[in-house]
């Protein structure tokens, strides 16, 4: 088991990594660097193994299959997890890791929009993406995540171990936010500096594609992680709809005593009904997350196990 573990997911980083690597290599000297290359079509693999990396490779394209990768792959007692593309500094690494390893945080998260992220990054579309996501998701999971979709992040083993990895592109960082708040694991914020790629660098995220991917993922997730508010809004909705067709017919019917709009009546009732569906649906899929939550306290405890059996054996 190594004691730290930096984990560098990259596609085609040849200008970057080198730099990146080096940077962790000084910073933390007693950490292991890896290197998942996801089919990179320039000179990535080689850079990096010249520099000092132990490069792997995940061939399902997309970010979220090489941090699933990662994560199988890897025993370490922390992880750092950052970007090929040189835009996180290393000197935070230090910091990160020690909050996971003295501190005993689960998930350490690399603030970039507390520092320098808004005047470095050029795009408006992604700082807005960044400032909607994160306000989205900290109202919906009632959070103080600073940062939801920093690539800089530190880990425990606990948290690694234990995450279902169900993105495969960019949306995996919101899902790891997601899964540590559900689960009530300790996390912490620090501050880190971020500068925007080099010239002739240029970013894999697409705004428009990965920001829907992003937008249906914090969906997916409030309705799997919270069934109970997901479902109860729903009921509310159609509740207020039912009630809005169904007062003036009850109206007409105080007045003529009779019902002189038989359609608009049943369509009231058939979104009543619907309503209640909803609301049963969301009651039973909450017992099922409890149940769940549950289950998810016992395998974090096999995981402390295998976690001191694996640092007895290092």
């Amino acid at each position: 088991m190594d004691t730290i573990a930096v984990l560098i997911p990259c596609y085609n980083e040849e200008q970057t990594i080198e730099k990146v690597v080096t940077d962790f290599k000084r910073v933390l000297p007693e950490a292991v660097i890896y290197v998942y290359d996801n089919n990179s079509s320039d000179r990535t693999v080689e850079v990096a193994r010249k520099a000092g990396a132990i490069v792997r490779h995940e061939y399902l394209q997309g970010k979220g299959n090489v941090i699933r990768r990662m994560f199988r792959e890897i025993d370490a007692r922390c992880y750092i997890m950052t970007d090929g593309d040189d835009t996180y500094p290393a000197e935070a690494a230090r910091e990160m890791a020690d909050i996971v390893l003295k501190k005993k945080a689960d998930m350490v998260v690399g603030d970039r929009l507390s520092s320098t992220y808004y005047t470095e990054n050029k795009r408006r579309f992604h700082n807005f993406g960044n400032f909607f996501v994160k306000a989205s998701i900290n109202f919906i999971f009632k959070s103080n995540i600073k940062d939801i979709m920093t690539g800089y992040r530190a880990f425990s083993f606990q948290f690694v171990k234990t995450i279902p990895v169900m993105s495969k592109g960019f949306e995996i960082e919101t899902e790891m936010t997601i899964h540590a708040v559900d689960k009530n694991m300790y996390t912490e914020n620090v501050i880190v500096d971020y500068k925007d790629r080099p010239a002739g660098s240029e970013s894999k995220l697409n705004t428009v594609q990965d920001g829907m991917k992003i937008i249906f993922t914090i969906i997916r997730l409030f309705r799997t992680y919270q069934p109970l508010r997901f479902y109860g809004l729903i009921t509310l909705l159609l509740t207020i709809i039912s009630g809005a067709l169904f007062i003036p017919v009850f109206a007409d019917y105080l007045t003529t005593h009779m019902v002189e709009r038989f359609p608009t009546l049943i369509c009231s009732g058939f979104v009543m009904v619907a309503a209640l569906l909803s609301l049963s649906i969301g009651l039973l899929l909450d017992n099922n997350k409890n149940r769940s939550r549950q289950e998810f306290e016992f395998r974090l405890q096999l995981m402390e196990n295998e976690f001191k059996r694996l640092g007895e054996k290092a």
